[in-house]
């Protein structure tokens, strides 16, 4: 019964905090709010950004509200699985630990939406706003590696760059 329920808590706090990591990268990257995918992060997320935000103001395009949501959803999720499995931590080693599985959860993030992308554009026909919204996400991170490594013979290695690089951070971080 256990490991059920800490399955459960664990799958539900990282779906929302993927949700959340998604409005702060789509805030960064600038994407379509118009679109589809950008209103349900943005629907899902506002009952508590939303109020947030009245005292956490944007620095640039970094939404702090959604930042500072996201680090207390990784600390809430240690915190919980900590409380769960009846392990004595101190506060430190949970927000720490917590700070680590949201970055570790943006890496996760984006390293699926690459994955994702990569296989939309096999089957690309025309215009798919999910594709779409993939696409302004995922460019400032594709953008730079194509300036290193141009395509070679119509073949655009820099997705698989920009993954051994996420996947690297994941390892090194150690989440």
């Amino acid at each position: 019964m256990n490991n059920a329920l800490t399955f459960l808590v664990a799958t539900l706090i990282d779906l929302y905090l993927i949700i959340v990591l998604l409005r702060l990268w789509m805030q960064l990257t600038q994407a379509d709010f118009y679109n589809p995918v950008s209103q349900f992060v943005y629907k899902a997320t506002q009952p508590v950004v939303g109020p947030l935000r009245s005292f956490m103001p944007m620095v640039g395009k970094l939404d702090t509200a959604s930042l500072i949501f996201a680090l207390a959803l990784g600390m809430l999720k240690v915190a919980a699985l900590v409380w769960l499995n009846g392990l004595a931590v101190g506060p430190l080693v949970i927000v720490i630990q917590g700070i680590l599985t949201a970055v570790s959860s943006l890496l996760s993030m984006l390293f699926w939406v690459l994955i994702i992308r990569a296989i939309l554009s096999w089957f690309s026909q025309g215009y798919n706003p999910i594709e779409a919204m993939l696409h302004q996400i995922t460019e400032p991170l594709l953008a730079p590696v194509r300036k290193v490594i141009p395509p070679i013979g119509g073949l655009d290695l820099s997705v698989l760059v920009v993954i051994i690089a996420l996947q690297f951070l994941r390892i090194l971080i150690g989440v």
